[in-house]
């Protein structure tokens, strides 16, 4: 029994059918696809809350660590509330606003004085929470 080294041909349809189904399809899809590219989408309108914040644009960050050892990161050094207060004191007649970030076990009254520090000055404080570290 001889065996065939290649298969004989079979003219255009295996080259033909491929192709006339691409170009069917690109001819169905484009007129539906054009209609969802041209909406323009749901006008949403958000109900005015306090608690809504404009985009930062001036501001400084104040992380605060959990123990052992918290302590206040303010420029990436370690700061005491004192020397927090000498370096917001610089930032006085601007407009900045402190974003105060604190681990989830740091102590309270680290980030009130943080808080109290910044107001009294004038500053304008936000905090801020990190979802994924929430229980």
């Amino acid at each position: 029994m001889k065996l065939q080294m290649h298969h004989p041909r079979q003219g255009l349809l295996p080259v033909l059918a491929p192709t006339l189904t691409v170009l069917l399809l690109m001819l169905a899809i484009l007129p539906l696809s054009t209609g969802f590219l041209l909406q323009p989408g749901i006008s949403v309108q958000v109900p005015e809350s306090p608690f809504l914040l404009a985009p930062q644009r001036n501001f400084e960050v104040v992380s605060i660590i959990s123990p052992p050892g918290a302590s206040l990161y303010f420029q990436n050094e370690s700061i005491s509330a004192t020397e927090l207060r000498k370096r917001l004191a610089a930032f006085k007649g601007s407009r900045k606003t402190l974003i105060v970030k604190a681990d989830r076990n740091a102590p309270y009254g680290l980030v009130v004085e943080a808080m109290n520090e910044a107001i009294s000055q004038g500053i304008s404080v936000v905090l801020a929470s990190d979802p994924s570290s929430t229980p």
